[in-house]
């Protein structure tokens, strides 16, 4: 079989502040003559019935992520999380190769930022994916020998892989995350909301991905127009890289941090706020926005970009996302203007066992609230203000922990040896 060296600046980073951590997706090109490039063509994917304008599916909104059902070669369901981020769909789980009876085609080395060696991948192709009313005969897929992200550890629900640009080529994909649903739309039939709350910002198809520019007020002297991925499969709001532009500085506060795992090891950075950016006619205020230092993340990106713009944002509008005509539609949704927060209580937090609802404590940081309440890598949150862990998801024990500042929690916890412990942690805002 042959082999092929081919970049992926596909980074799965638990972005930690203090012990912050988000997903963080950046951008994934590929250098292989065998992969097309996303530009605004006619994709593969269609309506199982032909007269159908739009269909409506259900999915799940997990910690700023767009998690969609769909089967492959007639099995599943199986859960990809929705990725304007990737050109090429990616199946993570390096299980359903037997169970799906894939054969590779070719054999890559994926190299992504970190400091550790090449992760082997292969093509799959001729994959036939579906959707509820939607389908896709034949896909080329991309799939790691490893699940090395841990996908389903960190979402806390099992995930598959990551569905790419090939279905926003398809259709005009409409996001709905208050309501749990995503639209897909017939290019030829869909219609422009005419209100005047939808922001138009055009987007930008250039080297296989898809950009915005848009004005980001580092402070209140500074303001730029910054080219940014749009990417629907990271889960923080903002990322910028200051390589990218001289004049982009950390903010005065800021918070030195491991960034989390790539594909080829630990990421390394910053965690700030930016004084606002402007997506059309709506100010987003004291945004937090992670900078990584991993330089060769910059320089590896086919096209110029100075970040990307993630969900944790998005989140906040329903988002329309038009390849067809090369545009973004936003409108605010009741969450619009709720505050940024990071993760307040100093640990990393991981889904473990068979239904993903035993929720272990990675690292903590030193001196932060967690270490002062005496928790130890390990431990296996049971209670959190008396409510059992295991009636919660990852996203609502997330969610707690980001709360507000100097909120109280009683946690009791499970320790290796099987003994409990139970502690008081007070919430810290670190930036």
């Amino acid at each position: 079989m042959p082999l092929r060296y081919v970049f992926i600046g596909l980074l799965w980073s638990r972005i930690r502040a203090g012990c912050l951590r988000l997903p963080f997706l950046l951008v994934c090109c590929f250098y292989a003559a065998t992969l097309r490039p996303a530009k605004a063509q006619p994709g593969p994917f269609y309506f199982t019935t032909a007269q159908e304008s739009k269909v409506r599916i259900p999915v799940f909104m997990q910690r700023n992520l767009v998690v969609i059902p769909l089967r492959l070669n007639g099995q599943g369901p199986f859960n990809f999380l929705l990725d304007t981020g990737i050109n090429t769909s990616l199946i993570t789980d390096a299980s359903l190769r037997q169970q799906l009876r894939l054969n590779p085609k070719q054999r890559f080395l994926i190299s992504g930022a970190g400091e550790e060696e090449p992760l082997e991948a292969y093509m799959v192709d001729s994959v036939q994916v579906e959707l509820k009313g939607i389908q896709c005969p034949s896909l080329s897929l991309l799939m790691l020998s490893s699940d090395i992200l841990n996908l389903s550890g960190y979402v806390g629900m099992p995930i598959h892989g990551l569905l790419g640009a090939d279905i926003f080529r398809s259709f005009v994909v409409e996001i709905r995350p208050q309501e749990q649903e995503v639209v897909f739309h017939h290019p030829d039939t869909y219609r422009t909301p005419r209100s005047r709350r939808w922001a138009h910002i055009p987007l930008d198809m250039e080297g296989n991905k898809t950009y915005v520019t848009l004005p980001v007020t580092l402070n209140d002297s500074l303001t730029l127009p910054l080219k940014l991925v749009l990417d629907t499969g990271a889960g923080h709001a903002l990322s910028l890289e200051t390589t990218s532009d001289k004049r982009l500085k950390l903010p005065a506060q800021h918070l030195r941090t491991q960034l989390g795992r790539g594909l080829n090891g630990y990421i390394n950075g910053y965690l700030g706020r930016v004084t606002a950016l402007r997506l059309g006619r709506y100010r987003v205020p004291s945004l937090l926005t992670s900078f990584p230092d991993a330089a060769d993340v910059a320089q590896r990106a086919d096209v110029f970009r100075n970040g990307n713009l993630g969900f944790e944002l998005l989140k906040r509008f329903v988002v329309i996302i038009d390849y067809t005509h090369n545009r973004l539609l936003l409108r605010p949704n009741s969450t619009f203007r709720q505050p940024f927060e990071h993760d307040m209580s100093g640990f990393d937090l991981v889904a473990a066992g068979p239904e993903l609802r035993r929720y272990v404590i990675g690292k903590i940081q030193p001196d932060s609230p967690a270490a002062l309440a005496g928790l130890q890598p390990n431990d296996e949150l049971v209670s959190i203000n008396l409510i059992p862990t295991a009636q919660l998801s990852m996203t609502q024990v997330n969610n707690l922990f980001r709360s507000y500042n100097n909120r109280l929690l009683l946690l009791v916890v499970r320790r290796q040896s099987g003994t409990l412990f139970t502690t008081a942690l007070r919430l810290q805002r670190q930036i």
